[in-house]
């Protein structure tokens, strides 16, 4: 039985054709971009093992990576930087980085299901949806390619400014992670509208 809902059958009972799914990485982190995945699915999309990215391990998302891919009628991921999330807040990087995503799609969806509850500033029909990651298999796979993408984008990182172990962490605010930033300072890819107080000193 699959543990997804049937809202994709059900919105192509009612005449959608191309049904896009949206997630987002990197909402949290306090370095790095934040990284958003539409995936619009075939129909008859088989993608065993596939989960939320936080309910997979690294080498399970990537072993899906190439499968989501084969399985999709079109995909788009889309990166927003640091710089660009200190500008607008995460909340509107978030929006910048799912109409990226759109955008970017050679078929345009009818239809776009987006993780959250967030209003979006698309102009083609949208729901979203609460845990969506957990129930929705379109949404589901977006998750897997942006989680995939910026972990990617963090391993080079890692190699640039090796000092914070972004390779472990991937920008999260783990203790370690904090702990470094209060002995070495910020780098360049980390999020300065961050509040620094809660910065772990050495």
């Amino acid at each position: 039985m699959s543990r997804f809902i049937s809202i994709e059958k059900s919105l192509r009972s009612e005449g959608f054709s191309f049904i896009a799914g949206i997630d987002e990485v990197g909402r949290g982190p306090l370095a790095g971009p934040v990284v958003s995945a539409a995936v619009i699915l075939k129909n008859n999309a088989k993608i065993p093992g596939l989960k939320d990215s936080k309910q997979l391990t690294k080498a399970q998302r990537e072993a899906l990576f190439p499968i989501i891919m084969k399985n999709a009628l079109d995909y788009a991921i889309a990166i927003v930087s640091h710089k660009t999330i200190d500008e607008i807040n995460i909340a509107n990087a978030i929006r910048l980085a799912n109409k990226m995503c759109i955008d970017h799609l050679e078929k345009t969806p009818d239809m776009v299901l987006i993780d959250g509850r967030d209003k979006q500033i698309l102009d083609i029909p949208y729901k979203t949806i609460i845990k969506g990651d957990t129930k929705v298999k379109c949404i589901a796979a977006a998750s897997v390619l942006a989680k995939v993408m910026r972990d990617k984008l963090m391993e080079k990182y890692a190699k640039e400014f090796p000092i914070y172990n972004f390779e472990k962490h991937v920008g999260y605010g783990t203790r370690e992670h904090r702990t470094l930033i209060g002995r070495y300072g910020p780098c360049e890819i980390h999020r300065m509208s961050y509040n620094w107080n809660l910065i772990v000193k050495p």
